[in-house]
């Protein structure tokens, strides 16, 4: 990683690397784990299956050279008692670029890129998550005013999972449902109602309908959730892309994204660390559940 610019962001105290180079840039999930212990939570994440496809999907989507052979066998082996990935063994064996292992005593460990290093967050905490992205938010901000640029804290939430999970959908659903490609786009819309109805409790056509004011100004429901909400989306697009990749059927997924939904958002909203108050999503409705 020659040629970086580096910069440091704290979380809850804890002072956080990011290095930003011709790839992207990349956040020391070793500095992100002191918080809760040691690195070695960085081998128990990427112990977890979820963990092994999450990046393969970001490698498929990032990169051209990843080796897919290589990571069906780690897929196939991941979640066993025996099974163990190291971020190095990972890199070597797939050829991946989203995880960099650096060595050195000053500055070494393990970077993620910023998509995946949001995901490793998720895994700590849905709070450590948000914390970390309006930290990282608050940098961009600053490097912003000094060239001019427009960086959007709602903007960033919003697109750190969404090729993820559309590429999902476009990969794993749509190809077994054998419709024309002019309905494609109602299978995205309806995936993204069933991320609504676990966040919010309703699909976008029900707040349409009850907010006819805000939908003449242009507005939709994720354009007036919170931060909160918008961390939470942005976890559950990651989940559900994974969960439509394992081929579990709609309403077992909408059972598991909101029960998904609600202990994040609760873990959020019950933090000592934030003091923004989100409403609890309402329990969906039934005329909801049947539109999705």
């Amino acid at each position: 990683m020659s040629k970086s610019k580096i910069n440091e962001i704290q979380v809850k105290g804890v002072p956080i690397t990011i290095i930003d180079n011709d790839n992207g840039e990349f956040i020391s999930i070793t500095d992100m784990c002191r918080g809760f212990g040691d690195d070695t939570l960085i081998y128990n994440w990427l112990r977890n299956k979820n963990t092994v496809e999450f990046l393969g999907l970001w490698e498929h989507l990032n990169n051209p050279n990843f080796k897919g052979v290589e990571f069906e066998t780690f897929k196939n082996d991941a979640g066993a008692n025996r099974f163990s990935l190291t971020p190095k063994k990972w890199i070597e064996a797939t050829n991946a670029i989203g995880l960099v292992s650096k060595s050195g005593r000053y500055g070494g460990g393990t970077f993620a890129h910023k998509d995946i290093a949001f995901e490793f967050g998720t895994w700590l905490s849905p709070e450590f998550k948000l914390l970390l992205i309006k930290e990282f938010q608050r940098l961009k901000d600053l490097e912003a005013k000094s060239v001019n640029l427009d960086w959007d804290f709602k903007r960033l939430l919003s697109k750190v999972n969404y090729r993820i999970h559309t590429d999902s959908i476009k990969e794993n659903l749509i190809p077994n449902l054998h419709i024309d490609k002019t309905k494609e786009r109602f299978v995205y819309a309806n995936e993204a109602d069933i991320l609504n109805y676990a966040v919010f409790g309703q699909t976008a056509k029900s707040w349409a309908e009850s907010n006819p004011a805000l939908v003449l100004n242009g507005g939709n429901i994720r354009d007036y959730a919170d931060l909160h909400q918008l961390t939470v989306l942005s976890n559950l697009e990651s989940y559900n892309a994974i969960l439509i990749k394992q081929g579990i059927d709609k309403q077992e997924r909408v059972k598991m994204l909101c029960q998904a939904a609600t202990e994040q958002l609760k873990s959020l909203k019950s933090s000592t660390y934030l003091s923004d108050k989100i409403k609890s999503p309402r329990l969906p409705n039934s005329s909801d559940n049947d539109n999705i």
